[in-house]
C-alpha cells in the first residue's frame, strides 16, 4: 500500500521534528502544527522547508508563502500535491 501524502507528512514530523511522544493517528489533519496545535516552533519551520525538499521535492522559498501551507496537515499536503502536480 502507498502511503499517502498527509501520512507521509506525519510520520515525517514525528520521525524528523522530534515529536516521539505522538502516533500518526493523534495528529488530526487540521490541527495547527505551531503554536498551541503540535507546538512546532520557528526553528521547525526551517527544518520543515528542508525536510519538504529531501522527502517531497518541493521548495518553499520564503515564510510568506509558506506561512498559508503551514496552518495544518491538509494545508501543508494540499501545498505539497499542487506543486507536484505542476
Amino acid at each position: 500500500m502507498t502511503m499517502n501524502v498527509k501520512e507521509k507528512l506525519k510520520r515525517i514530523l514525528i520521525e524528523d521534528l522530534n515529536l516521539e511522544d505522538l502516533t500518526p493517528e493523534e495528529i488530526g489533519d487540521d490541527a495547527p502544527l505551531f503554536g498551541e496545535g503540535l507546538g512546532l516552533d520557528s526553528l521547525d519551520a526551517v527544518e520543515l522547508v528542508v525536510l519538504l525538499q529531501k522527502h517531497f521535492g518541493v521548495e518553499i522559498k520564503d515564510m510568506e508563502e509558506g506561512r498559508p501551507a503551514f496552518q495544518s496537515v491538509n494545508s501543508l499536503a494540499a501545498y505539497i500535491e499542487e506543486r507536484q502536480s505542476a
